[in-house]
């Protein structure tokens, strides 16, 4: 799974998202967790740009109905000047649990 960043410049304002990307059934996925939204593509550069029209659309769509500020405060949005940043991971680990099998 590669992790990069980009930004998305929306009117006067940027944010600055994660991006998760990883191969499924032969495409690339591109996900950005702290807005929930994906796309794919042919290669990892499409999977990114398609990713990006999906934020811009997403965030466009929540501007123009008024609750852009507020999704991004919820999904954990820190605003500085015209920029919004997620939280800061301070550790991202995989752990091992039993899952109970159904009788």
């Amino acid at each position: 799974m590669a992790q990069s960043v980009i930004s998305a410049k929306s009117g006067a304002r940027e944010i600055t998202l994660t991006v998760q990307i990883w191969r499924e059934d032969g495409a690339y996925v591109a996900y950005a967790p702290e807005l929930d939204v994906s796309s794919c593509g042919n290669s990892l550069r499409q999977s990114k740009a398609r990713l990006r029209q999906a934020v811009g659309l997403f965030l466009e769509e929540a501007a123009r109905r008024g609750t852009l500020e507020n999704i991004l405060v919820e999904a954990g949005f820190e605003k500085r000047g015209n920029t919004y940043r997620a939280r800061r991971i301070l550790a991202k680990e995989k752990i091992r649990l039993a899952v109970p099998l159904a009788s």
